[in-house]
């Protein structure tokens, strides 16, 4: 590979362990994260009152704009594993559901209304005994 691209093994290496700890990562986390979802968060035409609401606006802002750059930063890993070893297109989806931008619940509830996805949740929350999620039809 370096014969292609004027990379060094160590950095070919490095990029290498960072996409299979992002891989690990992510077999830690979306389970985590689709456990914490309430069961009616995707029930309503909009997104649910989030708890930022009641924090003080100035330590919101700062938090929502770590939040951004976060999931900016999460992107940009995906975009690269699209090329490097790794899982470029979860990566990518994960920054993107990190990231506020208008239309991100339409999206968030179009892509759990698909079947595979949604019975990937619901087996997911009914091993743990969590309720099945509900969501309306309405785009």
């Amino acid at each position: 590979m370096t014969l292609w691209f004027p990379i060094s093994d160590t950095a070919l290496w490095l990029a290498f362990i960072a996409g299979l700890s992002l891989f690990f990562a992510t077999l830690a986390l979306v389970p985590f994260v689709v456990l914490r979802i309430p069961a009616d968060y995707f029930a309503g035409e909009h997104r649910p009152v989030s708890s930022l609401a009641r924090v003080h606006p100035v330590l919101r802002i700062v938090l929502l704009l770590l939040k951004n750059l976060l999931g900016f930063c999460v992107m940009l890993m995906g975009i690269a594993m699209l090329v490097l070893p790794g899982q470029g297109l979860l990566t990518l989806l994960i920054g993107l559901m990190l990231v506020d931008f208008p239309g991100k619940f339409r999206l968030e509830k179009w892509l759990v209304r698909r079947k595979v996805v949604m019975l990937g949740i619901n087996w997911l929350r009914t091993r743990f005994n969590r309720p099945r999620l509900e969501v309306s039809q309405n785009p």
